[in-house]
């Protein structure tokens, strides 16, 4: 299995209600797309990323979704780098539909925060482990794709500059249980 990120479009930002007197943050918009190549040259098929968010809707009704800000070069979530907390994805037609609170009173939250209200935009990105296999110039994510958080990413200005998916040239090698070695 490699280790996979994605960055497919970007999410708004949103501040409603009050906790504690401050304004709560979150994100929303689409978290993940299925059966569309995506910029780093791969298809996820439908069937492959319905079966890894179901997989990963209990981490969000535990409330263990945790994201960071930025991807790191490995495919643990670190929670002393955690910026939001999954709180939904959901379905509309190929696209996954997420919503995510943005954790202002952690460090990265409060980045992301600070982002948020200077009118910085984000992407977000899927984090994940899964093998690929290659038809007629095409990557497809295949049925062992295990998705491990989605992350806020940047928004460069140009399409071409978005960060490729296998990260800092590093392979992970996954034993269904534990990650066994980065390469």
């Amino acid at each position: 299995m490699k280790f996979l990120t994605e960055t497919p479009e970007l999410v708004q930002s949103i501040t409603e209600g009050t906790e504690n007197g401050n304004k709560k943050y979150y994100i929303e918009g689409i978290f993940a797309q299925a059966e569309k190549q995506n910029r780093n040259g791969r298809i996820y098929p439908k069937k492959v990323l319905e079966a890894a968010v179901d997989r990963y809707q209990p981490m969000i009704t535990s409330r263990r979704s945790l994201g960071e800000l930025s991807h790191p070069p490995h495919p643990n979530v670190n929670p002393e780098r955690a910026s939001h907390l999954i709180e939904s994805l959901t379905w509309d037609g190929d696209n996954v539909i997420g919503r995510a609170k943005i954790l202002t009173s952690l460090p990265m939250g409060k980045i992301a925060k600070g982002l948020i209200d200077e009118g910085v935009s984000f992407g977000v990105s899927t984090r994940g482990m899964g093998s690929i296999s290659e038809r007629s110039g095409v990557k497809y994510v295949q049925d062992d794709f295990q998705l491990n958080t989605i992350d806020l990413v940047s928004d460069p200005s140009g399409i071409d500059c978005w960060v490729e998916g296998i990260m800092g040239g590093k392979e992970w090698v996954f034993d269904a249980t534990s990650i066994v070695t980065g390469k």
